[in-house]
């Protein structure tokens, strides 16, 4: 009886044991569940790129846009940020599309970013036209007719349909979803319930791939 029940003893400690090893090892964030593999994800870069799929007619996207300043400023070296605006096919959501590509071609968009969203959310302003939209840029540097023919310019046309196949590439849904190093899609669901998780899903991700570009052999010069 002693024997068995040493033998027991045993068996329990290493079913224990082996637990307590995946519980150490176990990821805390999981794919298919916190995030989605993107297929067709372009190769990877030497930093990490983490992209932000947004509209500004998007009341979630304002909401969110205070976290993602935050999240900005303390970033990690070696991280960078970039946005797309989507269109979804609604023609309201197109305008202000254009108007950030727009402002991008004219190296204006970082700057007018927080206050576009300001103007629409808080201070509602009604801009539902590009001519309305101009006067808000060319408080920017930029004058009304400098955007007016930039936003009709091929360089804008081209950008804009460059990005909305890659929106359609990511499987972008909904907004604001995060994209990582073009590999991952991190949104908001029920194991992702808040804009601090999803963040904090973006965190794992940035890191893994900070780790897999730092034991990457340098390319031969």
């Amino acid at each position: 009886m002693k024997h068995l029940a040493l033998m027991g003893t045993l068996l329990w400690m290493c079913g224990a044991g082996s637990a307590w090893a995946q519980a150490e090892t176990q990821e805390p964030f999981q794919e298919g569940v916190h995030y989605v593999r993107i297929d067709q994800a372009p190769a990877p870069r030497d930093i990490v790129e983490v992209t932000e799929v947004f509209s500004y007619r998007c009341s979630h996207c304002n909401t969110f846009e205070p976290y993602m300043q935050a999240w900005n400023a303390r970033k990690p070296a070696g991280v960078e940020l970039t946005r797309i605006p989507v269109v979804f096919g609604r023609r309201d959501w197109e305008l202000y599309a254009r108007a950030y590509v727009t402002a991008s071609v004219m190296g204006i968009a970082e700057q007018t970013h927080v206050p576009m969203m300001d103007a629409i959310w808080k201070e509602r302003r009604d801009m539902r036209s590009m001519e309305a939209l101009a006067d808000f840029y060319a408080g920017f540097g930029v004058t009304r007719e400098q955007f007016l023919a930039t936003a009709e310019s091929f360089a804008v046309d081209a950008q804009m349909r460059r990005e909305q196949r890659q929106v359609q590439i990511y499987g972008v849904t909904g907004t604001p979803t995060l994209i990582v190093n073009g590999q991952f899609r991190v949104a908001g669901n029920q194991a992702v319930p808040s804009y601090d998780d999803m963040l904090r899903v973006v965190d794992y991700l940035v890191a893994r791939e900070l780790a897999a570009l730092e034991s990457t052999p340098a390319a031969d010069s």
